[in-house]
Formats: structure tokens, sequence, C-alpha cells
């Protein structure tokens, strides 16, 4: 099929951000012209871009004001064919209702933080240029600084040690709290590469784990994530396709077991669970094995080195009660034990 006039207009834009397994992510929609998709992910539009040149009607999600606002070019080029929502992913069943719109056809999760964000300095998600230490998707709430300088110790090495998986939370922790007021990203970067005897030039730098467990407690990444999936349960027609691409083990976790749970993979009670009802439907079915980016993608693109992306296929059976996937938020006394 032919893009449409305006769709071809679309694909003559520079991509500076492009998304990372984008191929698969559309092979695995398989979208036909004029079905009804949830970019859950809006970011800098790749996947959205790539839906619309398929024919598809896109309503694409964002919580970042910044990627909204730098969206409207797109809208107005699609002409009816995009609608750009200010909304978090986990809210998509009530914004479509809002809209009219009762079951789509594809919801498509890309789930962390965007290449757009981290290349702005000013955001302060990356410690790769120095910058003030923010961290919010929605640019509201409490930010890294905010929680890095009121937190006591133990929390602070909780967020560390579940979000980041950190093996040394309490040593970072103890040496934040004894550096306040820490202000910006360097700051903080040096704080703990020096709390852990990082070595320059060693193949990990460890503030990398310290960024990415406060950038999700501050943005709620996993109770979202479990929202958004439930979410996009109630949402799908039967048929309909779901694709998450995630980047670190504890997203993949979360997707993994909503999948298989729903898909009928494991059994109906559990430690975790033993609330759920025996017997209930499978409301999903595998389509493909987890898949990763191939070699030549990886050198083009690094950060899809630690991509997975999962698909699965909605089935006509009730959406089951939401319930969480076995996570909770960090307790302090887990931080004490350390």
């Amino acid at each position: 099929m032919s893009a449409a006039p305006e769709t071809a207009a679309l694909g003559a834009e520079s991509r500076p951000h492009v998304p990372v397994l984008l191929d698969e992510v559309i092979a695995a929609l398989a979208i036909e012209p004029d079905e009804l998709h949830v970019d859950g992910t809006f970011g800098a539009g790749g996947y959205t871009k790539a839906m619309l040149a398929r024919g598809a009607q896109v309503f694409a999600f964002d919580r970042d004001p910044d990627a909204v606002r730098e969206g409207q070019s797109l809208v107005d080029a699609s002409g009816t064919r995009l609608t750009l929502v200010p909304e978090r992913f986990s809210r998509m069943r009530q914004a479509l209702l809002r809209l009219g719109v009762e079951a789509v056809d594809g919801v498509t999760l890309d789930i962390g933080v965007s290449s757009m964000q981290l290349d702005q300095a000013e955001r302060g998600f990356s410690f790769q240029a120095d910058g003030p230490l923010d961290m919010r998707m929605e640019k509201a709430g409490q930010s890294a600084a905010d929680f890095i300088n009121h937190s006591d110790e133990a929390e602070i090495a909780d967020i560390l040690y579940h979000y980041g998986e950190e093996p040394k939370s309490r040593r970072i922790a103890r040496a934040i709290v004894a550096a306040r007021p820490i202000e910006r990203t360097g700051q903080l970067a040096e704080i703990v590469r020096r709390a852990v005897g990082h070595k320059p030039g060693a193949k990990k730098d460890p503030a990398t784990r310290a960024f990415q467990a406060i950038r999700i407690h501050l943005n709620d990444e996993l109770q979202e994530l479990e929202g958004g999936l439930s979410a996009a349960e109630d949402v799908l027609k039967p048929g309909g396709r779901l694709a998450v691409v995630t980047f670190h083990s504890l997203e993949d976790r979360l997707v993994k077991r909503f999948l298989r749970e729903r898909s009928g993979a494991v059994p109906a009670a559990s430690r975790h669970r033993p609330e759920q009802a025996e017997g209930r439907a499978p409301s999903f079915e595998a389509v493909a094995k987890p898949i990763r980016a191939g070699e030549a993608e990886v050198r083009r693109n690094p950060r899809a080195r630690s991509a997975t992306l999962r698909v699965a296929r909605r089935t006509a059976a009730s959406a089951w009660p939401e319930a969480p996937l076995g996570h909770s938020k960090p307790s302090h006394k887990q931080g004490k034990q350390r």
C-alpha cells in the first residue's frame, strides 16, 4: 500500500531519535489500513510515524509536556489520523472513552526514559552532560534534588537497592547524605563513583544504576507499567496486539509475568497472588518468543543492546481484575538489613 500524501511528507522529516526495534514492533502489530492503534509512549514520534505510514489511526500518549508540544507539528501533518493525548498511558482506558473510542486494534509501549529526554541536560535524566537534578517526566512534583536532599538515608538506600539493583546501596546512601546539598547531575554521579571505588575506564559506570533507581522512583515507573498493561488488556479488541519494549530486568520481569499469567502459563494461585480466582479464561496468547535487537541495530544504536520486545494477542475472554504483579514499593526495614 502506498502512503497517504501527508504520511509521505512525514517520512521525509529527519528522525534523530529512532525508536528501538522499530521494524520488529511494526511487523508484530500487523497493521491494516484504518485500524485504531495506541502508541502509549509517543516520545519523538518514531513508532507513531511508522503506524501512520501503514494507514492506522493513532492515539498517542505522553506524560511529558515537551513531547506533547513538539508533537503538534506531526498532528497537523497527519490530518485527522493522529490524536496526541497529554496523559499517562495507564489512563488510556479513561482517555479513549472521553474520545468516544471503546476498543483498539493495537497497543505499543516503549518503557523507560526516551532518548530525547536523555539528550537534554536540563532535564537531569543523564550524567553524560552536567545539568540540574530534575528527572521529572511530567515536570511536576518532587524532583531528584528534592528526594536526594530531604529523604533519610534508609529510604535512599532502599530506592537504590530495589529500583537500581545496587548491591552497595547503603554505602552510596551514606555518601549522599554526607555530601548534601546536591543539586547537579555531575555532582551526584561523582559521589556515587567515589562511594563504590569506581575506576575510570571500567565497563559500566555505577552512577547508571543510581540514576535509574531515582528516576523510576520519582516517576512511579513500575506502578505505571502495571497499570498500563492492565489498561491495554481493557482496551484491546479480540485479536488485538500488544507490543512492549523494555530496557532492564525490573520492567521485563513485570511484562513477562503479566503475559504468562494472562495466557494461563502460571498457576492461578501463588504466594504472590493468593486472591487470584482459579479457572479464569486466558485474556492473551503469546505470538512470539522475546525479540532482541540484532547486531546491525546495536551498532547503529547502542541503546538497543538491552532492549527486549514481548508481543501477545488479545483473546475474546474478559479482562482480569487489575491486581499487583508481585511488585511493591521498597520498605525501609529491608534497607536497614543490608
